[in-house]
Order: C-alpha cells, then structure tokens, then sequence
C-alpha cells in the first residue's frame, strides 16, 4: 500500500512520486490549499493538497485529527521560510495527486500530545502507543532484546524455552494458579521464573542456556512490579561467581553502548552486602548520591537520651547519621514532612539537628533533640559525620533493619529534593549476600535470595552450625539505585539442597512433594552450575529514561492488577466454572 514511511522522506526523494500511509497529526486548511502532516512509526512529512485538484482537495476538507491515510504524490522542496531542520522530512512536502480517507476517526478521548492520567491511557492503550515518545520507549525495548539475542547467540548459549504450564513452588510470591479441566481439583501454576527447568537443563548437559522469559508473581504491585513481567534468564555449568559475572558485566556494557551509546564503567566496582547497608541502607544504593550513612553508636552510648543510648548498647540496634550539606536551607515545614515521610519505613518520627554556627558550639545548633544529648555526645556525633556550618544531621535509632530501611529511604529522597543526583550511569555489583533471614512472625529461616542458591561453605555441618551468619554465593547487579539482575550459585549437591530445606522448614515430605525432580536430579552427576536474571522492563525503563516500567510494557496492568483497557479480570460464565470443576465463593462481609 506504501512505498516509502513517512518520516524518511526527505530531499533525496526530490522530483519522485511515493506512497504514504498513516494518520493525519495535523490538518490546516488556508482556503485554496490544505496541509496535512503525515504521521506513522518513522515520524511526520508535510503534505499539500492544492485547490486545483478538485477530488482530493474536497476529500482533505474532511480529513480530521486522527483520520488514517493513504495520500500518494510527488516529493518538492519547500520555499526556504518553511523549512523545519528539525525533522528529516523538514525541507520537504509532498504534494498530493490523490488522497484516500482510509478510515476515519472518532474524536479521541485525549489529545495524544496532551499529558493526560495514566488511567486514561492504559483504558485506550491502542492510541496511547500512537504517541511518538511511547513509540520510541517500546522501539528501545525492542532493541535491547536484539541487541542481547544477538550477543549471546555469538557466545554459544542456547535459547530453550520452558513450560509456562509448571507446578507450584515456593519461590517468595503468591503463585497464579490454573485449573485442570482433564485433572479435577488439580492445577498447574504459571513460573515465578524458569529457576528449577534451567538448572535441570545444566544438569541435562546443556551448558549455557538464555530465554527471555514470561514470568508471573501475584503479589503487591508497585511501579516497578507487574503481575506478569519480562526477564532475561540465564545459565551456566561449570562456573563459579566471577565466571558469571565478568561475562554478563561484558554483555551489559555493550547493549548499553549498542542501543543508547552509554559507555559504562570497566570493570564495575563491587561492594559487600553488608558494606552496602552499612553506608546506605540499602542493598541497591543509587551512588550518583554522594550521602553516606555513618554510625554514631559509639558517640552516645553513654548519653542519658535512651533513644539513642538504647540501641546503641543493644546488639541487634544501630545509631546512625545522615549528613545533609547545606541542609540548613530546609524550612521547618520541610523537615516536618520528612519526618512523616519516614514513618511508612518504620520510624516513630526523625530526630535531627541544623548546625546554624558550627564555631557557636551548643549555642548554634537547632534541633528538637539537642536539649537531651551532652557536649560529649555531640561533639563526638559531629566529628564522625564531619559536620559543617550550614549541615542538617538526621538519625536513625533502633532496630538496625529500621535504621537502615529510614534513613537509606531519607537519603535518596533528600537526594532527589536537594538537587543531588549526578549525571550519568553508576553500575556496581552487590556480593556476599546474608544465606537467610530470620522471620521473627514465623519463627524460622527464609531465603534471602531462593532456596536453590548456595553457601559459600562446602560442609552442610558447617552450614547447619552457622546458619544464622551464613553467607551466599548470590550477586546482584545494580545501576542507578535499580536492581537490574539477580542470580547466584546454584546448590548442586543433593544433601546440601535437603539440608537448606530443612533449615528453611521444609520437612523431607513437603520437600519429596514440591522437589522430588529436583532432588532426583541432583543425584546424577549435577554439575556445578550458576546463573543470574536480568529485568527487561527495569532496563528498557532505564534506557528510556522514564521511572516506571508500565511506560515499556505495551499492554500493561494497573497497581492493583487490572487490566483497564480489556477490563481484565472478570467473571466466568458458571458453565465453564463446572467443567474446570471449580466454584466462587463469595467472601463474607465482615
């Protein structure tokens, strides 16, 4: 129907006649002539319809925003005054020989230029893609997955798909869950991700697998999170973690010079888990950054204030200060709000001090709790932090999870409000990862990572006689703050991986019931193997530049999990309710 796209017209199509097809972004009628700009996926040519052409003239007057076009005519140059150089198509216009209205529009809900609710455009999703910046989101995406095919089809791995169809496993989220129609009162699970079918294909001898991946959680969504999401997954035998990461790290850094011609660094520094959560309270830190958390227990922990002398003779506690240069800018109103801010992370408020005249001393300090600590106290919390005049102090005091969890929160959002984030990619890997945490509610281990990474230790006596202080072999990598890739070493020997089950209590039946294939498959010579998993969503958002990933994801689901546009989920008919052999129960209203 077309010869040539609309937005790749340009002077060296002078004298010639093309085809073009797509929608009218704009139609200007001057009387005895109309100009219509063209739009499709490539971008926007002018087109001019003249009066002398009668059929096609009277067929432009009726073209509206959004009329979808076939306009066919010969290519000129525009007079020097009308020339646009900000578009190829800019020194241009197509004059029309003939016009074909290919269907027409409606009036749309919104102007696609207008910056309209995000529920509006996932309810006409179909002209929110229309759009030239959602074009170019999903158009990046799709050269990052190019980009990584490519890469890793040259470097021998194979791409294997694996059941959508799987039987449910605990892997840390609410599995989605299917009926069996041939099976009643049995159901499969859609995968939380292709974990257990990738290292049986190490254990099948397959070497090095990818898959870029569907991937279902039923969980709480955020911005970042999506009910059905895209990842990248990857394995290798034979490996240890800086086999796996050194390759990945080389493979990222190219997508990123490859589709948005960033340069990252080489190689990309690594922190420690716990050096990550000692100096930023969070195990993804955004280094563009430069605020640093730092402990003050020692400062105070003979200070008569027991909300900090407290934790800091608790061992399980933490004090901590956040340095905020020239935080003393801040209004009151201001630090009021952050101290609201903090309390969805744990805290009971934010203490803090503004240094108005560091040569004052006492005297020129402001702050709600500078009446309760001593000289002592302050002026051994000043030289651990490097106070200056003009600073703002914030501390955190408690559970060191909570002071971690606020004030690495605090960070990033005075960060943000001060001005403070850098330009540019900041990459680095977080190793050493805690084996397990204790949940207090449960009273038993859970996985940090999943049930299948390894200890750093060989010796499941070990293990056992340590699990509180264990360390994994997982790896995450992250960038500008994000978590872009997780992975770790696999457990490949069958009395470690019983032995990790039972620690996370997971008795032998339940573990024979939900792992028996994996277990039988250790068995037989498993290699030792490893891998990581990649977020497309989080890098296509990254490389896109927009901060959630419902912008890269075409057809996307709301926070709460619907689908506004197809009004997914909905109910089903009763008749195929029974031959699923499945009934609704209503919840009660309490």
């Amino acid at each position: 129907m077309r010869s040539h796209y609309c937005g790749l017209v340009d002077e060296a199509l002078t004298g010639q006649t093309v085809t073009l097809c797509g929608w009218a972004d704009t139609v200007r009628d001057h009387g005895n002539v109309v100009f219509i700009d063209l739009r499709d996926h490539e971008g926007v040519v002018q087109a001019v319809i003249e009066c002398d052409n009668a059929d096609s003239f009277k067929t432009a007057q009726s073209v509206r925003y959004e009329f979808c076009l076939r306009i066919v005519g010969k290519v000129r140059g525009r007079p020097a005054s009308q020339i646009n150089d900000k578009l190829r198509s800019g020194r241009i216009e197509v004059v029309a020989e003939s016009i074909e209205v290919l269907n027409a529009s409606a009036p749309l809900p919104f102007m696609l230029d207008d910056n309209v609710g995000e529920d509006a455009r996932l309810r006409y999703r179909y002209l929110d893609i229309r759009r030239p910046d959602m074009q170019r989101k999903l158009r990046m995406r799709t050269r990052l997955v190019s980009a990584l095919r490519h890469y890793l089809d040259a470097r021998g791995f194979q791409d294997i798909e694996t059941p959508i169809l799987t039987k449910a496993t605990p892997e840390g989220a609410r599995d989605y869950l299917v009926p069996s129609r041939v099976h009643p009162g049995e159901f499969f699970a859609l995968p939380q991700s292709p974990q257990l079918f990738k290292q049986l294909l190490m254990m099948a001898g397959m070497d090095r697998y990818y898959q870029i991946a569907r991937c279902f959680r039923d969980e709480d969504l955020r911005a970042d999170r999506q009910p059905e999401f895209t990842q990248l997954d990857m394995e290798f035998a034979f490996v240890g973690e800086r086999d796996v990461q050194d390759f990945v790290e080389g493979m990222i850094r190219h997508v990123f010079k490859e589709v948005v011609g960033v340069d990252l660094a080489d190689p990309f520094p690594r922190m420690t888990y716990e050096e990550a959560m000692r100096r930023y309270g969070s195990d993804k830190p955004d280094l563009r950054i430069d605020l640093e958390l730092v402990d003050v227990a020692d400062a105070v922990r003979n200070a008569e204030f027991k909300v900090f002398s407290g934790p800091a003779n608790d061992p399980g506690g933490r004090v901590a200060a956040l340095r905020l240069p020239k935080g003393a800018e801040l209004t009151r109103k201001q630090l009021d709000d952050y101290g609201i801010y903090v309390q969805k992370y744990g805290a009971k408020g934010l203490a803090w001090i503004r240094v108005d005249d560091l040569a004052k001393g006492r005297d020129g300090l402001t702050g709600p709790i500078v009446k309760y600590l001593d000289d002592q106290a302050i002026d051994g919390i000043f030289k651990a932090v490097g106070a200056q005049t003009g600073d703002v102090l914030f501390f955190g005091a408690g559970p060191a999870k909570v002071v971690a969890d606020v004030l690495g929160a605090l960070r990033l959002k005075v960060g943000r409000d001060m001005g403070l984030v850098q330009e540019g990619w900041r990459p680095l890997w977080v190793v050493d990862f805690p084996m397990f945490e204790y949940d207090f509610d449960a009273k038993r281990y859970v996985a940090l990572h999943h049930p299948f990474t390894a200890p750093k230790v060989d010796d499941v006596s070990d293990l056992t006689a340590n699990a509180a202080n264990a360390v994994s072999r997982g790896y995450d990598m992250v960038l500008n703050g994000n978590e872009i890739g997780g992975g770790s070493i696999r457990i490949h020997r069958p009395e470690m991986q019983s032995r990790v089950f039972d620690l996370l209590g997971i008795g032998a039946e339940e573990a024979e019931q939900k792992f028996g294939f994996l277990l039988d498959a250790l068995k037989f010579g498993a290699p030792p193997h490893g891998g990581i998993a990649f977020g497309i969503d989080r890098i296509s958002a990254l490389m896109a530049g927009t901060e959630s990933i419902r912008d890269v994801i075409a057809f996307p689901k709301t926070a709460s999990a619907q689908c506004l546009m197809t009004s997914a989920p909905s109910t089903v008919p009763e008749p195929q309710l029974q031959e699923l052999h499945v009934r609704v129960v209503k919840p009660v209203k309490g």
